[in-house]
């Protein structure tokens, strides 16, 4: 089970580059980029909603859970 990164479908669609959302949004290109690959084992709330207004989306756009995807083994399963 995992977590999917839809940032760059917004990216594209609203024809922004990664330099210039990580400037508005007030982080590192490093860290949005880490972000974009699906490489981040977390993101702070506070960083989804300045996404979210800076590519004026919704959470679930730039987020989506798919049972099949892998898990990168971010937690152990149960038992483990």
């Amino acid at each position: 089970m995992g977590i999917l990164v839809h940032l760059d479908v917004m990216l594209a669609k609203r024809k922004m580059r990664l330099g210039d959302l990580a400037e508005k949004v007030g982080i590192s290109l490093q860290n949005l980029s880490i972000l974009k690959t699906g490489k981040a084992k977390a993101v702070r709330f506070s960083t989804l909603a300045a996404l979210c207004r800076a590519l004026e989306c919704q959470p679930g756009d730039l987020l989506a859970f798919d049972p099949d995807a892998p898990d990168d083994g971010a937690d152990p399963p149960d038992g483990a």
